[in-house]
């Protein structure tokens, strides 16, 4: 299913092409790199994600992929910017 590890998608600084900055449970994080958004968008609990399964799907494997190339960011910033939208974080 997921063709890296986790561990590597998490360690990337492949930058995003735009900062996101989200409250999560009244903290201000940004997000600005791929590691970062990964491990956000991961380690919430699934249920939290479900509503949004297919956007939450889409942004995993997007961030998969710009972690192992970094052209890639601008689809992985798109599908982050979809998926926080629709769960309406920014």
């Amino acid at each position: 299913m997921h063709n890296r590890g986790m561990s590597n998608v998490s360690q990337s600084q492949t930058p995003l092409i735009a900062t996101f900055r989200v409250k999560l449970n009244g903290e201000t994080i940004s997000i600005d790199t791929v590691g970062r958004a990964y491990d956000f968008i991961t380690n919430l609990n699934s249920v939290e994600w479900m509503e949004f399964r297919s956007l939450h799907d889409d942004a995993i494997a997007a961030l998969e992929a710009a972690a192992g190339n970094a052209m890639l960011r601008v689809q992985a910033t798109s599908a982050l910017r979809a998926l926080f939208v629709r769960a309406r974080l920014l």
